[in-house]
C-alpha cells in the first residue's frame, strides 16, 4: 500500500462505486475510445504476443478485443469489480515477475495512489522487450466543471473543498516512466469534448462510469442542492455553445515503453557524433 502521506483516493469507496455503475450499466464511450486506439496502436507493432496482462480496465472491454486480436495469448484481466478474471487492485499487482510480453491499462491509472509505484509493478511483471501501452486522464480533463464547482462553493459556502480528483500532466509522464524502468518511453494526448444538455446529465455519466468523488479529503456530509443548482448556472453561463448544450473536456494521455533489452535502441554517447550541428543545418 502507498505510503500515508500518498493517500489521495480512498481505493475501497471507488471499488464499490465501479462495482454499482457496473451492475447499473456502465458509460462505456471514454473507455471505448481508450481501447480503440490501443488496439490501433498494437497493429503498428510488428510481433504476436502469447501473455497478456490488462492491469486494472475498469470493464473487459479492452481485455475482450485483445482476446480477438491475439487469439492464441493467454489474455489475465486484474480489476476491482466483475468483468476481470482476476479480481485485484492495481496498485498491488499479485503477478509474478516477468509474467507477461505485453501491458496494457486503460483509464485505471489515473485513480491509484502512487503511480510511480504502480508503473514500476507494471515493468517488473514484464518480460525483457516486453511492451507497455496505456491510457490515463489527464490533468485538462472536466476543467470547466471544476472550475463551475469551485465558483459556485465560493458563492454559496465562501470556500472551495475538494470535489474534483487531480489527474495526471502529459508533461510527467516520460520521467515517470522512466523513473519505473522502462526504457524509450513516449507519452502523448489527446483531447476529447463531450457536449452535454445540461451539467446533471454530465454527472449522470460520471455516476455510471464510477468516477464520482472519491477523494480521501472529500467533505464526507451531504452536500446542498443549491450548490449544485448555481454550478449549472455557472456551466452554463461559461460554456454553452450556441446552441445550449455544454462541453465537457475530457483529456487521455496515451503512455508506451518497453522492458530494457540490449537489443533495444541505445541513445548515442554525448559527444560520439561525426556530424556538427552547424553542418547539419546548413543549408544546401
Amino acid at each position: 500500500m502507498a505510503p500515508s502521506s500518498f493517500l489521495i483516493f480512498d481505493r475501497a469507496l471507488q471499488s464499490r462505486r465501479h462495482a454499482r455503475a457496473l451492475a447499473g450499466g456502465p458509460a462505456d464511450f471514454l473507455l471505448a475510445r481508450a481501447a480503440d486506439e490501443i488496439v490501433e496502436r498494437l497493429q503498428a507493432v510488428m510481433r504476436q504476443f502469447s501473455a497478456i496482462g490488462d492491469i486494472g480496465t475498469p470493464l473487459a472491454l479492452l481485455s475482450a478485443r485483445l482476446a480477438a486480436h491475439y487469439p492464441a495469448a493467454c489474455v489475465t484481466h486484474l480489476a476491482s469489480a466483475g468483468g476481470a478474471n482476476v479480481i485485484g487492485d492495481a496498485e498491488r499487482l499479485p503477478f509474478a515477475r516477468e509474467a507477461f510480453d505485453l501491458a496494457v491499462s486503460a483509464l485505471a491509472l489515473q485513480d491509484v495512489n502512487d503511480l510511480p509505484g504502480a508503473l514500476a509493478q507494471i515493468r517488473r511483471s514484464l518480460r525483457p522487450d516486453g511492451l507497455f501501452l496505456g491510457c490515463l486522464v489527464g490533468g485538462a480533463t472536466l476543467r470547466e466543471l471544476r472550475a463551475a464547482l469551485a465558483e459556485a462553493e465560493t458563492d454559496i459556502a465562501g470556500g472551495v473543498s475538494p470535489r474534483v480528483a487531480p489527474f495526471a500532466d502529459l508533461r510527467d509522464m516520460g520521467g515517470l516512466l522512466q523513473r519505473a524502468g522502462f526504457a524509450l518511453p513516449v507519452a502523448d494526448v489527446e483531447t476529447l469534448t463531450v457536449r452535454y444538455p445540461h451539467l446533471f446529465a454530465l454527472f449522470a455519466d460520471l455516476r455510471a462510469m464510477g468516477t464520482t468523488n472519491a477523494l480521501v479529503e472529500r467533505i464526507k456530509r451531504p452536500t446542498r442542492r443549491a450548490l449544485f443548482l448555481r454550478a449549472a448556472e455557472i456551466y452554463a453561463r461559461d460554456h454553452a455553445d450556441a446552441d445550449g448544450r455544454l462541453r465537457a473536456t475530457f483529456e487521455l494521455i496515451f503512455l508506451s515503453g518497453w522492458a530494457p533489452h540490449e537489443s533495444q535502441q541505445k541513445p548515442l554517447k554525448p559527444g560520439s557524433g561525426q556530424v556538427s550541428l552547424a553542418e547539419a543545418l546548413r543549408k544546401p
